[in-house]
């Protein structure tokens, strides 16, 4: 009876303490990505997000980054916005109407107070906020599509804008500003 049980082939210890350097260096790269280059990104993505949804609630006024078109005119809400909330959406407690004209206005004034980043953490707690009704009441499948627009909110909410910001801008004049009491 053979009494010699295979044994595993050995790493050399050389081999990963190599390794690890490696990785402690990737590691080290990694999180010297600027907040501010991770919070832009944020804030454009989500803005666009919500305001070309927006876009799609109303008539007379056309601003598609993505198409890259344009039509200046007067927004007015169209018909369609106001069907899908009476049909599709159906938020409880919100007459159609109200509601249409409510996610009309925040998926265009939250973007763009987002995009220049005034009033950020604000506006990204009413988006996060929209996106929580969104998942419950709307689309409760989609739990992919809103778990990343609440993962980038969130981040604005708790990081802030970064440093490409009006909230920025304003802090910093506000701190070089002695304060007369």
């Amino acid at each position: 009876m053979d009494t010699c049980a295979a044994t595993p082939p050995t790493v050399r210890p050389g081999i990963l303490a190599s390794a690890s350097r490696v990785l402690q260096r990737m590691i080290a790269r990694f999180e010297r990505i600027p907040h501010g280059a991770i919070a832009l990104l944020a804030r454009v993505s989500i803005a666009t997000t919500f305001w070309l949804s927006g876009q799609t609630k109303i008539e007379g006024l056309v601003l598609d980054p993505i198409g890259r078109t344009a039509e200046l005119g007067v927004p007015r809400m169209s018909e369609n916005a106001v069907e899908l909330f009476r049909n599709e959406y159906a938020l409880p407690l919100i007459p159609p109407e109200l509601a249409a004209v409510t996610a009309a206005v925040a998926e265009h004034l939250f973007p763009l107070l987002l995009l220049v980043g005034l009033a950020s953490r604000f506006s990204a707690l009413a988006l996060l906020v929209m996106t929580l009704v969104i998942q419950v009441f709307v689309y409760p499948s989609a739990f992919a599509t809103h778990g990343l627009w609440a993962a980038a909110l969130l981040y604005l909410i708790a990081r802030g804008p970064g440093a490409v910001s009006l909230d920025h801008l304003i802090a910093r004049r506000a701190r070089a500003r002695p304060r007369a009491w």
